[in-house]
């Protein structure tokens, strides 16, 4: 077939004339037969549902990860390592189960760790799992589909876990079966159609978690004053809140991005943000990995302008602290990259500083991230057109009326105030001309 040879022993010649005329059968009812096999796609397909879903799973992340990023390459793991302990024949679970799930995290689904044998304490889990892994033919059952699915809300403790969390690993498990299917393991998807339903997520950002910019500027001048970390981190965060920055486009941000006039408005250039993905999940060991802009292509840049009040705080931090070797703004003590666990309790204190009791309950500015939320909100209050705001924050106009609905209201009903009183003037000339 294709010019390529494809043989089978048999040990008498009736067996072999039985299997000859099952294969032409099969070719004379039209069954499609693999290239690379000449098996018919039904025999192949059968051949396949015996491989167990503990070995597919491997299969896939073989497959995947050289054209996967580090950060990617985690975010599967830990899918995997999720919902394959629920994917087992019936039975008491493993004795342990954090065990169960830190082997195949840390090594059946991270092909740099292949290279050396798991540990000893893995290596019962892992026999354990590789014996009790269903086939694939058994994947087709909804009662098992949703048993897998429903572990993806829970933590190894069985409490539940974040709906985002789930959901970013449902997503992962069905890129799992999108290509089984394509490959022959199954015949259509059986994630389609399945009744169940993930828990909701609340997509919608709560305006009372939103600083207003009073209350932005009470908390960067709690970071400035801060001893320590506080004074490099001050224009860190003011990219955030005033450039509505995702913290790994900050982390990156280099000297030859910034256009910082004297006086007046400025521009970054952002080309792109630094990941922590884990030395153990990169091509080269190395902890970062540099990512092009979120779901832009590789060279693609986003130019956002800055108003003087950051244009100052950028210049003053270069006076200040210098730029690292490579050009980065940003830097820690040792010249290196800015540890989010590092900025993250910076953040912590300034809020502990300065925020009431009022504002603590509220959960005002919990994480750093807010301030990004921030200045987009702001943003939209100010009667920015959206479709600017989703440009200078580097995402679909989609995601911003998702996301930002509720502060969108206000902007609709500040426009409309607008044009009543446009159509009032017009009406009013019509009546005195």
């Amino acid at each position: 077939m294709n010019g390529l040879e494809n043989s089978e022993s048999f040990i008498s010649k009736g067996l072999a004339d039985s299997r000859r005329s099952k294969l032409i059968a099969a070719a004379r009812d039209g069954e499609p037969s693999d290239t690379r096999t000449g098996l018919p796609a039904n025999e192949l397909r059968a051949l396949k549902q015996r491989t167990t879903w503990y070995d597919l799973a491997q299969e896939y992340v073989e497959q995947r990860w050289d054209r996967t990023p580090g950060n990617t390459r985690r975010t599967l793991a830990d899918a995997l390592a999720t919902i394959t302990p629920a994917l087992v024949a019936p039975g008491s679970p493993y004795r342990e189960p954090r065990v169960l799930q830190r082997a195949l995290y840390s090594w059946a689904f991270n092909k740099n760790a292949w290279k050396s044998p798991p540990r000893e304490e893995w290596q019962a889990a892992l026999a354990w799992l590789k014996r009790r892994s269903l086939p694939v033919s058994e994947l087709e059952d909804p009662v098992v589909l949703r048993r897998g699915l429903d572990a993806l809300c829970r933590k190894v403790d069985g409490t539940a876990a974040a709906a985002k969390t789930a959901k970013r690993k449902k997503a992962a498990v069905n890129e799992v079966f999108v290509t089984a299917v394509e490959v022959g393991y199954f015949s259509h998807h059986p994630l389609n159609g399945l009744r169940w339903a993930a828990p909701e997520v609340a997509d919608e950002v709560d305006p009372d978690c939103v600083p207003n910019p009073a209350q932005v500027a009470r908390l960067l001048a709690a970071v400035r004053a801060l001893p320590g970390r506080g004074p490099h981190l001050y224009a860190f965060f003011g990219c955030m809140y005033h450039a509505s920055m995702r913290p790994a486009e900050v982390i990156h941000l280099k000297q030859n991005q910034c256009r910082l006039p004297a006086s007046g408005w400025g521009l970054l250039n952002l080309k792109g943000g630094m990941v922590t993905a884990g030395k153990e999940r990169t091509d080269d060991g190395g902890v970062y990995e540099i990512h092009s802009l979120k779901r832009r292509a590789a060279k693609a840049t986003r130019p956002v302008p800055i108003p003087p009040v950051l244009v100052r705080m950028l210049r003053e931090h270069r006076r200040a602290f210098g730029v690292a070797a490579d050009g980065r703004v940003f830097q820690n003590a040792a010249g290196n990259y800015v540890d989010p666990a590092a900025y993250g309790i910076t953040w912590g204190r300034a809020r502990e500083a300065v925020l009431t009791l009022e504002e603590h309950a509220l959960e005002l500015a919990k994480r750093p991230y807010d301030l990004r939320h921030a200045g987009i909100s702001f943003w939209l209050a100010s009667s920015v057109d959206p479709a600017e705001c989703a440009r200078r924050a580097g995402q679909s106009i989609q995601v911003l009326f998702r996301y930002y609905a509720k502060f969108l209201v206000a902007t609709r009903d500040h426009v409309n105030r607008l044009i009543d009183a446009s159509m009032k003037g017009w009406e009013e000339s019509a009546d005195h001309p």
